[in-house]
């Protein structure tokens, strides 16, 4: 009897496993709300003076903690990965560009993710939006590293009513997954109301004796432009058409949040929630965004490619209704929140994002420093060897004809081809990007391959002084060195051709290591006439790109 009694007891404790760790500390640690927005311009937003409305975000912003020294990554799955896993691209082989959808290629399964780390710390992990950080294998998915139950999109982009994605024009699928089946079913949904309406069944669900992680990236405010009517009619007087439908989005982006602030107050979770809000790079102005007065945009290492907006509110800060300017990074985000769970089980010492809650809850001095944008080898042309880069420009410290960035204090520099340095105004002129593209081009980037600003003083990056300030150049080069001599080869896999949907029941879904699993997680819609026949018409007409750095507005949205 003493041994059955033993036996039920000790299996009790492991279903209690969770609560017992929770329980431990003492309190409970908060729940955590990390809203990702896609492509939002800095300019994007109420407070820093856009005609777009955000009414609720500038007032979460207003009082909070605004962040205005944050950086992210200048495109969508660098940002993710250093978010998830707390490294710099150097040290995860994604230095360069995105996952693509056909590529076999997604982060490293020996590398703990956030919600993987936050589960072990007694957390219930739930994702809602945008993955895109590879899914070539199940192992890949969301549900593998870390989250209990996602809703959303494996891919870059698609369409935000019927969530068929391409890769090219001949790659097309549908990507909308409720764990890891297709969810057919929810086509014809708009992405944010659908995003917004699972985030609040997620909180009505939930025993709140354990902490709760909500991971929701938005799949606005990337291309396709697409907003309902009700959205698109506030902004009837915008005569330029990309910037009306880009505007709609964000007010959707807008209050989608409302909604989700307004059900953590309504379930009890508000007064131990913290609340973060960020981009996951800079505008594309070819595509409506708006990073002005910021020089470039999404997919350059200018600031307005990598300067973000992005607040913290909650009831737990020490300080509300500020500005800070402590210097802050994406990779930030996994030690901070670590420390906010009172996870201290492991050694943080391979880590690149610091712990800055600190910094920002009461104004302490900032732990970080400096912040390597990147440094991508792939970015050079195989065999494009150019002596000088090294010898004369790089000091023989670095070749800058490799694309990399870095920021120490005050300085930034940036080496090789960095993206478009074009400042693009607002955009509030009719007939597009014909009219105002080229009102501020660039005037130091021919046949240069090094520049150096004082981002403190000149965060616009209009005064290059490289030339003036060759010891200031030569220091952030060997940091560069330094850096790189940390790096690991980077991953760049050629597309696979069996990653094509149509191959898979008409569905974007993991294609290596399905042999094992019988292929049990594709299930093609019901009616696979009709769907073969509406993914090759949306591919033919949208033509949607899921290389982020290029996306265009080629599929008109469902609402004029």
């Amino acid at each position: 009897m003493d041994a059955l009694v033993l036996c039920f007891c000790l299996a009790l404790g492991l279903m209690h496993t969770t609560e017992e760790k929770v329980l431990r500390r003492g309190r409970v640690p908060p729940h955590i709300v990390f809203v990702m927005v896609d492509d939002q311009g800095y300019n994007d937003i109420g407070y820093h003076g856009s005609e777009i409305h955000t009414p609720v975000l500038d007032q979460l912003a207003g009082e909070g903690v605004k962040l205005e020294n944050y950086y992210v990554q200048p495109i969508c799955s660098p940002t993710r990965s250093q978010l998830m896993t707390g490294r710099y691209q150097i040290h995860t082989g994604l230095q360069h560009s995105i996952i693509r959808a056909r590529q076999p290629l997604c982060l490293p399964p020996d590398i703990p993710t956030l919600p993987e780390r936050l589960r072990q710390a007694g957390y219930s992990t739930h994702m809602v939006g945008k993955w895109h950080l590879g899914f070539c294998r199940p192992e890949c998915l969301p549900t593998s590293r870390g989250f209990q139950s996602f809703l959303g999109s494996l891919t870059g982009s698609g369409d935000h009513f019927s969530f068929q994605s391409c890769d090219g024009t001949e790659a097309c699928g549908f990507d909308l997954h409720d764990g890891n089946r297709p969810a057919w079913e929810l086509s014809g949904n708009y992405s944010t109301r659908l995003y917004t309406e699972r985030v609040k069944e997620i909180l009505r669900g939930h025993d709140q004796r354990t902490p709760l992680f909500l991971y929701v990236a938005l799949q606005a405010v990337h291309t396709p432009l697409q907003a309902p009517g009700h959205l698109l009619r506030r902004y009837q007087t915008l005569g330029n058409r990309p910037r009306r439908h880009y505007a709609a989005m964000v007010s959707g982006v807008d209050e989608s949040v409302g909604e989700i602030v307004s059900e953590l107050r309504e379930r009890g979770y508000y007064n131990k929630s913290v609340l973060i809000y960020s981009s996951d790079n800079g505008g594309q102005p070819l595509s409506g965004g708006c990073n002005w007065p910021l020089r470039g945009g999404k997919g350059s290492y200018w600031e307005g490619g990598v300067r973000a907006v992005g607040f913290v509110h909650s009831p737990l800060l020490k300080r509300k209704g500020v500005v800070s300017q402590a210097l802050i990074h994406i990779s930030d985000w996994y030690p901070t929140l670590l420390s906010l769970a009172e996870d201290r089980d492991s050694d943080s010492s391979h880590l690149d994002g610091q712990d800055v809650w600190g910094a920002i809850s009461s104004g302490l001095p900032c732990p970080r420093t400096e912040i390597l944008f990147n440094i991508d080898p792939v970015s050079r042309r195989h065999g494009e060897v150019d002596p000088r880069l090294l010898n004369v420009n790089g000091f023989g410290i670095w070749d800058t004809g490799v694309r990399a960035a870095i920021r120490a204090g005050d300085w930034k520099l940036l080496t090789g081809n960095v993206g478009d340095g074009d400042w693009f105004p607002p955009q509030t002129m009719p007939g597009g990007p014909q009219q105002w593209q080229g009102m501020e081009k660039r005037r130091d980037q021919r046949g240069k391959s090094v520049w150096l600003f004082n981002v403190t003083a000149d965060p616009y990056e209009r005064a290059d002084l490289a030339e003036a300030r060759p010891e200031v150049v030569k220091v952030l080069l060997a940091r560069l060195a330094e850096y790189n001599r940390t790096a690991v080869p980077p991953r760049n896999p050629p597309d696979d051709p069996m990653a094509d949907p149509q191959l898979h029941g008409g569905v974007w879904t993991p294609w290596l290591g399905q042999e094992e699993a019988g292929d049990e997680g594709v299930d093609e819609e019901p009616d696979n006439t009709n769907r073969k026949a509406r993914s090759k018409s949306t591919c033919r007409v949208c033509k949607l790109r899921a290389l982020s750095s290029l996306d265009l507005i080629t599929c008109d949205s469902t609402s004029t």
